[in-house]
Formats: C-alpha cells, sequence, structure tokens
C-alpha cells in the first residue's frame, strides 16, 4: 500500500517538473549556468583572501600596528561573512 502511495506522488511530481523543465529558455539556462560558474569563482576569490589575510594577522605586531591589526582582523570578519553568505552557510553569532 505504501508502495503505491509512493509510486503515485512520484508519478505525480515527475509529471509537473517536466513542463517546468521544458520552459527554460537556451538563454535562461546559459545565464543559471553564467551564474553558478561566478558564484563558485567568487567563492575561490574569497578563501584565497581568507588565507592572505590570516597570514598577515598571524605576522602580527612585529609588522603591524595595534590600529593596523584592527583593520586586517575587521577585513578578514567581512570576508568570512561575505564567504558564509555567498556558501550558504548560516552567519555565526
Amino acid at each position: 500500500m505504501k508502495t503505491r502511495a509512493i509510486i503515485a506522488v512520484a508519478a505525480l511530481m515527475a509529471a509537473v517538473a517536466v513542463p517546468v523543465v521544458a520552459q527554460q529558455t537556451n538563454e535562461e539556462k546559459v545565464v543559471c549556468q553564467l551564474a553558478a560558474k561566478n558564484c563558485l569563482n567568487q567563492v575561490d576569490i574569497l578563501q584565497k583572501r581568507v588565507k592572505k589575510l590570516n597570514a598577515e594577522i598571524k605576522k602580527g605586531k612585529k609588522t603591524y600596528s595595534a590600529e593596523d591589526m584592527k583593520k586586517l582582523e575587521q577585513k578578514l570578519q567581512e570576508t568570512q561573512e561575505l564567504l558564509d553568505k555567498v556558501e550558504g552557510k548560516a552567519p555565526a553569532k
């Protein structure tokens, strides 16, 4: 009985999904692919920026003043928040 119900629901969902996919134009598909690629590129750029900022922060007060360290930490926090948004993670509070 459960198997029949699952099959019926799956068939209904497939019937509804096919027209939606068929309505997407070639232009919309290209835009979607570009957006996905740009998102991946953005993630790579942000990850590199986080690594670079962490490396600079590790140099510490030998290289940077207290004010510069605060700026670096702020930039790191902003970059991490942006990376979390792009990756779809919940912001840490």
